[in-house]
């Protein structure tokens, strides 16, 4: 038996067809097969291609955060340059050993602007992403933490695409380099 529970089963198969056919290619059937599961299993789930959508944007936020909470390895940054380093080491883990789920998330992106039900859960999950780096932010002393949180994320997010769906797809940035671009931007909001 399968240490992975069923939704989350359906989720990742969800999350590699997305990645492999596009939103168009997710289908109930084809996640059940993909999950090497009985037909209709996935129906049971998710009875709603909306229900399905979000079953998987549910799943990829979990394993971001799994990535976030790794990169972080269990410790609160005390220090500029350990966020730097785990904001680094997370950018690297989501652009390469994690691409396929970040192309994912970019197809339930584009999902929700035509969605308002998706739209509604995937802000809710980016809220939470935003609060953490607001919080951790002000904790390092930032005078704008709300601000400087969205900032960097603005940033994460333009390396996450430039580097999965746009011009940086051959040339991914190394760990080291996602850790001092990180470093120069957290330096430059607490300066």
């Amino acid at each position: 038996m399968s240490a992975t529970s069923r939704p989350d089963r359906i989720g990742d198969a969800a999350l590699a067809l997305l990645t492999e056919r596009g939103a168009r290619g997710l289908t109930h059937r084809a996640v059940d097969e993909r999950a090497e599961l009985p037909p209709g299993s996935t129906s049971y789930y998710a009875r709603s291609r909306s229900a399905l959508l979000e079953l998987a944007l549910t799943r990829a936020s979990a394993l971001e955060t799994a990535n976030a909470v790794t990169a972080a390895d269990g410790a609160q940054p005390d220090d500029p340059v350990v966020l730097a380093n785990q904001v680094g080491d997370l950018l690297h883990q989501l652009v390469t050993d994690s691409r396929a789920h970040t192309i994912a998330r970019y197809e339930l992106a584009l999902e929700a602007t035509r969605r308002p039900e998706l739209r509604a859960v995937y802000d809710g999950m980016g809220g939470r992403f935003e609060e953490a780096a607001t919080e951790v932010l002000a904790r390092l002393g930032s005078p704008a933490p709300k601000r400087h949180g969205q900032l960097l994320l603005a940033w994460c997010e333009g390396v996450l695409f430039r580097s999965t769906a746009g011009p940086d797809t051959a040339a991914v940035p190394t760990r080291r380099e996602l850790r001092a671009t990180a470093r120069d931007l957290i330096a430059s909001m607490l300066a």
